[in-house]
């Protein structure tokens, strides 16, 4: 009994089951370029139009919270930017200089040069915005004197565009102090720093009819707190102690039958 006890208290504290809800976007907000087209079940949005820098995002904070979904591009038109936004605020895209801060998750799917005296370079990157984003050096070149600095690129999708008609999953996880971005469950981002709160949205720049579907949104574990064990440590611990007291038991045992 005490041991099947053991099992069930250690196989309870080691399980974080996650309850991920649907989210319904039906509350969002569009700013900037783009024609955002809500999806009957209210969990899908498509972007249709080839504009400038636009977002469409939650209310609230995202901080401290795991957003997942899909992404695809359904048409086989233009090579530009997809992607999200994290610790946005209501009218960041149109800020001054130094208006801004929150960051920026893009995907382009070719290099592209002609435009602002570089080339916008294919693959997913991070990166850090303190100005409003529009047709420009900032958003089309990640150049930092235009409010756009880049912080990584992915680990495996750094140089790799997305693919035509082809849908990607990800998961996106939001902290005070760090980022993580899975795509296909691949861990691509992993970004350290002091970010600040605000609202999870989805990105667009110069691209048509890109799908963000199947929303969900979950709640983080909090950071452990130091000196303090995590759950599977404690479960572990248990598990010894019970072990300590039924060897002790059983020597007490032992030399009472002899």
């Amino acid at each position: 009994m005490f041991r099947t006890g053991l099992a069930v208290s250690a196989a309870l504290l080691m399980a974080a089951p996650a309850f991920a809800a649907p989210v319904d976007l039906s509350d969002w907000t569009q700013e900037g370029g783009g024609n955002w087209v809500l999806s009957a079940d209210r969990n899908s949005v498509e972007q249709t139009w080839n504009v400038v820098p636009g977002v469409f995002y939650g209310p609230g904070n995202a901080q401290g919270k795991k957003l997942s979904g899909t992404i695809k591009v359904n048409t086989s038109s233009d090579d530009d930017m997809i992607g999200f936004v994290l610790g946005y605020d209501a009218g960041e895209i149109n800020a001054g200089p130094g208006g801004a801060d929150f960051l920026l998750i893009d995907w382009k799917q070719y290099d592209q040069g002609g435009f602002y005296g570089g080339t916008a370079k294919a693959g997913l990157a991070i990166s850090h915005v303190t100005r409003g984003l529009t047709d420009d050096a900032g958003a089309w070149l990640h150049n930092p004197d235009f409010g756009v600095t880049e912080l990584a690129r992915g680990a495996t999708l750094g140089s790799t565009g997305w693919v035509d008609y082809q849908e990607y999953s990800f998961d996106l996880e939001f902290t005070a102090s760090n980022v993580k971005v899975y795509v296909n469950g691949i861990l691509e981002l992993d970004v350290d720093g002091s970010f600040t709160d605000g609202a999870f949205g989805f990105y667009n720049y110069s691209q048509q009819n890109v799908i963000y579907a199947g929303i969900r949104e979950d709640v983080l574990p909090p950071d452990p707190t130091p000196g303090v064990p995590e759950p599977a440590t404690w479960a572990m611990l248990i598990l010894g102690f019970g072990a300590v007291g039924l060897s002790a038991r059983r020597r007490r045992a032992v030399r009472a039958s002899n």
